[in-house]
């Protein structure tokens, strides 16, 4: 049995019984099954569908934010950003779909060589809770567009948005088998991956649980796509808009409580600006609303989990110890951790060198770019990273210099259907969304005709 508590108020929400291992195999038949009629089944007939599971998003939006809010502490207007963003990638899948989907011809010496986008089979996926819905929807939609069926091992303290999902599905009249969930612990994974039934994993989480995955999947030569943690770079040089840029940094670190890989992280703030910029992020940051994650205008919730916040307080008190500055914040309350502000931090300190997963901004100065890029790759991790500069020309040959999956220039960095989201290094490999997000769940097949 498996509950899910309400990490604000402490109460049990649901329970959940695992499934057995005879229902497991059940579910990889029908997976299987469902594969069979799926792949062939065109595709204006599977973006249909999408077009049905993006209105159910959206008429039914307001339930589903607040079941977000009830089992992991989301603020419950970034909750329903959460959802209108999973019918966003619906709706853009649906338009794109045929187009990604259509056979590439090559001019060769043949009469004819075309390269085909064919499905694997059943793809498994292991999501996490941060974005328990979104995190679906991204892995889910292409791999489904493609013609793959798919199960979901999701986090065990979201099982009820599990559920939540897989309801839609079938409201929205895909068969049985071609989307299911798997009531599973993490001690069943390895079976569900070495199933002959599997073809491929998908996992986003945690480096050090993206590992174990990957040496899994490469055990059962199954392919796998990780998307792990992130120490994402902010970098602000002087001639930067200084209170759009941090306005933004706000946002950015603060988003879903502090809990977002592609979170900006790291804050790398040229020296003649430096303690300018400290000001405009303690003056917003003080600024933010705490409180109960179900009203609407609650900004910071709770973290989810209370080791989440255990980790966290270890690692704010042990960089204070190392020279940082606490500025603001430093509370920390059962599972809620007060928006903070760390200044003077430097490259040996947990918050430049670990995954910060809570409300902690850690600022450190720089005296030129080239420092500020050698800075921003000094972390093991490569998701995306931040600059801000009026030079955009310059910004551009910098962002080449950065070891990351994903730069963005003078705003907000975020993931987007349009756009292959993924990173390097610690960060992971493969990529999801636009083209990519199909791709990576097909056997590119190459067609000659002699």
């Amino acid at each position: 049995m498996v509950q899910s508590i309400n990490p604000y108020t402490q109460e049990v929400i649901q329970s959940f019984t695992l499934h057995t291992q005879a229902e497991i195999e059940l579910i990889l038949q029908n997976a299987q099954k469902a594969f069979l009629g799926w792949q062939s089944t065109e595709v204006s007939e599977k973006t249909a569908l999408l077009g049905k599971i993006s209105y159910l998003l959206k008429e039914k939006k307001q339930e589903l934010a607040k079941r977000i809010s009830q089992e992991m502490g989301k603020p419950l207007q970034e909750a329903i950003a959460e959802i209108e963003k999973c019918s966003f990638a619906c709706d853009y899948y649906k338009n794109v779909a045929k187009q990604y989907l259509q056979p590439t011809h090559t001019a060769t010496e043949a009469k004819e060589s075309r390269i085909l986008y064919e499905p694997l089979g059943v793809i498994l996926g292991i999501m996490p809770w941060n974005f328990p819905f979104w995190q679906v929807f991204r892995f889910a939609i292409p791999c489904l567009v493609a013609g793959n069926t798919v199960l979901l091992k999701h986090a065990p303290n979201v099982w009820g948005c599990a559920e939540a999902i897989e309801q839609l599905f079938r409201e929205a009249g895909f068969e049985q088998g071609i989307f299911q969930i798997l009531k599973i612990q993490v001690e069943e994974v390895e079976k569900v991956i070495a199933s002959p039934v599997v073809k491929a994993v998908s996992f986003t989480g945690s480096t050090q649980a993206g590992s174990k995955v990957a040496q899994l999947a490469s055990k059962y030569l199954k392919k796998s796509v990780l998307e792990l943690g992130g120490s994402d770079a902010f970098i602000v040089l002087p001639d930067a808009d200084l209170e759009k840029a941090s306005q933004v940094a706000v946002q950015s670190r603060m988003l879903n409580t502090g809990q977002s890989c592609i979170a900006a992280k790291r804050f790398l703030v040229e020296k003649s600006v430096y303690h300018t910029f400290l000001q405009l992020l303690l003056e917003k940051i003080k600024m933010l609303r705490t409180g109960n994650p179900l009203e609407i205008n609650t900004q910071i919730g709770v973290l989810a989990r209370p080791d989440l916040a255990d980790k966290a307080e270890q690692q704010l008190r042990q960089s204070i110890a190392l020279g940082a500055k606490l500025l603001t914040g430093g509370v920390r309350q059962n599972n809620f951790f007060a928006p903070t502000l760390l200044a003077d931090v430097t490259p040996e300190m947990p918050v430049f060198q670990e995954e910060v997963f809570a409300p902690i901004a850690a600022v450190m100065p720089f005296d030129n770019i080239q420092e500020a890029i050698h800075l921003a790759n000094q972390s093991p991790y490569g998701l995306a990273a931040t600059l801000w500069t009026s030079n955009t020309n310059k910004a551009k040959e910098w962002a080449k210099q950065l070891e990351v999956g994903c730069v963005t220039i003078n705003n907000l960095t975020k993931s987007d259907p349009r756009m292959p989201f993924g990173g390097v290094k610690q960060s992971g490999f493969g990529r999801e969304l636009s083209y990519f997000g199909i791709y990576e769940f097909c056997n590119i097949k190459s067609l000659w005709l002699y």
